[in-house]
């Protein structure tokens, strides 16, 4: 597949669609990707034609959903290049992802006074797990700070890493768009004696995801960010670590043999998914990974620097003082997310605005708080771009800003 971003967009149903005689503009994929045709058919598909339980059933229509939901699994494990198939559990999304490492190798290996190592840089939900262990076992917490570039400061990590067990990171902001050094950050945690988590839900959509290459203990994602539903995320983990974990919840599929007595666990990655899976959404998440798979990841970030660039001295060349963007000036070095504050005008007021011709923003915190604390703002607009979009969508973008600037100019 070539990357013909107009092509590509008829892919997408929702993109079609007009309101008031006026096309949409979605510039909110930081939030959720929008979903192609073949996402859509193939969720579809499992309910027209192969709905049952999987490991359950031994007649064939079970057997069939069973191969479904294991496909997805053996698509993802290829997709983030993971040692096998048994280091890939599904949860509900990244943030459940989070909270079972954090019940789970956190309760177990974890006690007074230890400390996790966070960055200014994280959504809530690298936080809020955090917090809620540290509070019960009395836990200290470490933060490593944002500097005014929007990169980490790392010119104390290895004070701050010293004598940690954890060190838990974005590789890449929802808000400023910077991809951190991912690989560095492992190495030097590492050698340092702390296991590694990365959220890798703004990173796996945008850029190729080498668990091997980052090097890190635990990595998480969401597939409703990579084309794929809502409902489904992914924990990778390297396979002696999630062996040593106890289980998360509790039920049905987690158990090997259950008595009055007790019960034992389930093997890999079965042990983690208790209950009914997610089938059909991992069936929509398998057809997602395929359609990257046959554009390529890597065409999908050069055309998102190349977006980038443009975007940047686009929106800096037509408002230049009146425009604060947040981040890495450099496109390289960022995602697809554009934060930014417009003299004058409140996030929300932009967003009300932009939504009148159908530009689609966000505005808010974007579930990093103590980010907005350290960018001294208690709110941003953020415009984030995906593979199917381009310069039109920034020239619409500005065209609109350009209609907030005229509203709130001073008189």
């Amino acid at each position: 597949m070539s990357f013909d971003v107009k092509r590509i967009k008829q892919d997408f149903p929702v993109l079609q669609r007009e309101i008031n005689g006026k096309a949409l503009v979605y510039l909110d994929s930081a939030n959720t990707s929008q979903k192609p045709n073949s996402v859509i058919s193939a969720m579809g598909d499992y309910y027209n034609n192969f709905n049952a339980n999987v490991h359950r059933g031994s007649y064939q229509l079970a057997n069939e959903a069973t191969a479904i939901l294991e496909g997805a699994r053996d698509k993802v494990a290829g997709f983030i290049n993971a040692n096998n198939r048994q280091e890939v559990i599904f949860a509900k999304n990244a943030t459940e992802a989070i909270n079972l490492v954090s019940n789970t190798w956190g309760r177990a290996n974890l006690s007074k006074g230890d400390v996790i190592v966070l960055t200014e840089l994280e959504h809530h939900a690298n936080i809020v797990p955090w917090h809620m262990l540290a509070k019960e076992r009395e836990l200290e917490i470490r933060w490593i700070k944002v500097d005014d570039d929007g990169y980490l400061d790392l010119s104390n990590f290895d004070a701050l890493i010293d004598g940690a067990k954890l060190l838990s990171f974005a590789a890449m902001s929802n808000v400023l768009g910077t991809f951190t050094p991912a690989k560095e950050l492992s190495e030097r945690a590492h050698v340092a004696g702390a296991k590694v988590l990365i959220d890798a839900s703004q990173y796996t959509p945008h850029s190729q995801t080498d668990v091997q290459e980052l090097g890190a203990d635990f990595l998480t994602f969401t597939g409703h960010k990579l084309l794929g539903p809502m409902g489904i995320g992914v924990l990778w983990g390297k396979e002696e670590i999630l062996d040593s974990m106890p289980p998360f919840l509790g039920g049905g599929e987690m158990i090997l043999n259950v008595t009055k007595e007790g019960f034992s666990t389930n093997d890999l990655p079965w042990k983690f998914e208790a209950g009914t899976p997610m089938v059909a959404e991992a069936a929509g998440l398998g057809a997602a990974i395929d359609y990257l798979n046959e554009i390529g990841m890597d065409k999908v970030r050069s055309h998102e620097i190349s977006l980038m660039e443009y975007a940047l001295t686009k929106l800096q060349n037509d408002f230049g003082d009146s425009i604060t963007i947040y981040g890495p000036k450099d496109a390289a070095k960022r995602g697809g997310v554009l934060s930014f504050s417009f003299e004058g005008a409140h996030p929300h007021d932009i967003a009300q605005i932009l939504d009148e011709d159908n530009i689609c923003i966000r505005a808010g915190h974007h579930c990093a708080k103590p980010l907005m604390q350290v960018l001294g703002v208690g709110a941003t607009s953020r415009a984030s771009a995906y593979l199917y979009n381009d310069e039109s969508d920034i020239d619409v973008l500005a065209e609109g800003l350009r209609k907030v600037r005229d509203i709130f100019k001073p008189n």
